[in-house]
């Protein structure tokens, strides 16, 4: 099923994003948390892919079992920065093959251990270009990532919104938002991208925060703000990692609440692989969700395998 459909047909729509593990981890504990995700009633599961497509093998191995096996609609991130578009093609192909149906299209970051690698050497420099591309060929649901405040690398974020409009009009179905730590900044987000024609749905990306040094890390990465508030509160429980995780949970609940009680059409959360996290914001939100399991392993698979 196509996912902006799901934003058609059921709002508001509740989805996690995972990441596959490191290579040479097994995949049987990402399955364990996505076996307790599924507990929680999302719509459907996003797969990240890696700096450089990383990963892009496992991302696509995981989105097709959280498809056909946990019975849940998937979506695979695709990042073309590296990839020549025969091996784009290639993976799309792999995709349409094991019948998923929803794509992340991305720009990606560089790969690891290269701050300096050149995006211009490659078949394809942008996101809007992947997204042209795959629309050509393909009838995958699209989906594309946004900035409320501006991508790190373009100098000025009206620019940056104007480029948005150019990607979305290059066949997005549906966008998801960075990370951000303030509401006010997304729903003047909202009005600047309505404002400008873009009219499909937008849907907030959230991640909670539960350990300091990781989120300074990613919040260094991307280029997020932390409004004050936030910011004490890390400083006040920075060596209280449980204190900070009640906390972070609290903050995760209320920011949920308001966004939802301003009509979203959806929350896109990204727990870190943590499907406890979820649950106790969910509950905290109020958003119904089944008793949690014993812990055991992953159930075997229910559904049918890709070959069949």
């Amino acid at each position: 099923m196509n996912i902006a459909d799901l934003y058609r047909e059921r709002r508001p729509v509740l989805s996690f994003e995972v990441f596959p593990p490191k290579p040479d981890t097994p995949l049987e504990s990402l399955y364990a948390t996505i076996e307790n995700l599924r507990e929680l009633n999302p719509s459907f599961i996003s797969v990240t892919y890696g700096a450089g497509g990383a990963q892009k093998g496992r991302t696509v191995e995981i989105a097709s079992r959280i498809r056909h096996d946990f019975g849940l609609e998937s979506m695979a991130h695709l990042t073309c920065v590296g990839h020549s578009r025969s091996e784009i093609r290639r993976i799309l192909e792999d995709l349409q093959a094991r019948r998923i149906d929803n794509i992340l299209a991305l720009r990606g970051d560089p790969p690891q251990g290269q701050p300096d690698f050149d995006f211009s050497g490659g078949d394809f420099t942008r996101a809007s270009e992947l997204i042209h591309f795959i629309r050509q060929s393909h009838s995958f649901c699209i989906g594309a990532a946004c900035y409320p405040e501006g991508h790190r690398a373009c100098p000025r974020i009206a620019q940056d919104w104007r480029n948005l409009k150019t990607k979305v009009d290059a066949g997005v179905d549906f966008l998801i938002t960075q990370l951000f730590f303030d509401n006010r900044i997304f729903y003047h987000f909202l009005e600047s991208a309505r404002g400008l024609g873009i009219a499909c749905p937008i849907i907030p990306g959230i991640m909670p925060i539960f350990n300091a040094r990781q989120i300074k890390r990613i919040v260094s990465l991307c280029g997020a703000s932390m409004p004050a508030d936030l910011l004490i509160m890390m400083d006040e429980y920075e060596d209280r990692p449980e204190d900070l995780r009640r906390a972070g949970i609290d903050y995760a609940v209320r920011q949920i609440r308001d966004l939802l009680d301003n009509g979203v059409e959806g929350i896109h959360l990204e727990p870190m692989n943590k499907p406890d996290l979820a649950r106790e914001i969910l509950a905290g939100v109020g958003w119904p969700i089944r008793p949690a399991r014993p812990p055991g392993p992953a159930p075997e698979a229910a559904g049918r395998s890709p070959s069949d």
